[in-house]
């Protein structure tokens, strides 16, 4: 299955993207890994005002199939979540680069989006899984 990755977007290696906004990022899960967990049954992400560290653990996903934690792709403070996804996650499978984002984040240290790969070079990684 082939999917389309916006350009804007970065990805990390656990599948979360960022997408820049002003001085703020939004964070979700990229539409190749929502497919890979199948019908989505809940979601558990962080109140607002908490602290995320790059790469460590931020909330669950679950599935009909397994319960998989999201890693934060970035460090910062979480700004909003999406609470229509936690009252339906299906929102999140339903179009997880557009409504089904996950938080807005303003990040601590902006320059950790580089690191973060682009849609071009994310696209030739879930291609080759």
């Amino acid at each position: 299955m082939a999917f389309d990755f916006p350009d804007q977007f970065r990805f990390a290696d656990s599948h979360e993207y960022v997408r820049p906004e002003a001085e703020f990022v939004r964070v979700g899960l990229s539409a190749y890994a929502v497919d890979q967990l199948g019908d989505i049954v809940f979601v558990d992400l962080p109140d607002v005002g908490s602290e995320l560290s790059r790469g460590n653990s931020f909330g669950t996903v679950e599935s009909v199939k397994a319960v998989e934690e999201m890693y934060a792709p970035i460090t910062g403070e979480v700004l909003q979540r999406n609470e229509a996804v936690l009252a339906n996650p299906e929102e999140l499978q339903n179009d997880p680069h557009g409504e089904g984002w996950l938080l807005v984040i303003r990040p601590s240290e902006p320059p950790q989006i580089d690191e973060l790969m682009d849609s071009g070079t994310y696209t030739a990684k879930v291609a080759a899984a």
